[in-house]
């Protein structure tokens, strides 16, 4: 894995994706946006997203020793009807937010 994928219904983020944005914090705020077809993930620890998208609170999963982390979004596709096929995802990171948007489609 490069940077972001999906993986059996869950948000995979390697080390040097996550760990920039997370640091120690194991809770983030997800909100899908359906205009842009866009994930968009931050720590809990960002008080402006909750404000702004009123998201779902997720637990991120420790994968490895790299720092590799998973959000389970099984609900998310689902509940947006978006494609569960396992593929890396084009993502960008926003650093002044602590934001990284993953692009869904």
């Amino acid at each position: 894995m490069k940077g972001v994928a999906l993986k059996s219904s869950h948000i995979y983020l390697s080390g040097e994706v996550a760990n920039p944005v997370f640091g120690d914090i194991i809770h983030a705020y997800a909100k899908y946006v359906e205009e842009h077809k866009q994930l968009l993930i931050t720590p809990v620890s960002s008080a402006w997203f909750a404000k702004m998208y009123e998201p779902t609170q997720f637990m991120l999963k420790a994968r490895n020793l790299q720092g590799d982390r998973t959000l389970a979004i099984h609900e998310i596709l689902i509940d947006h009807e978006i494609d569960p096929s396992d593929r890396e995802l084009e993502y960008e990171i926003v650093e002044r937010t602590q934001l990284i948007k993953v692009k869904m489609e």
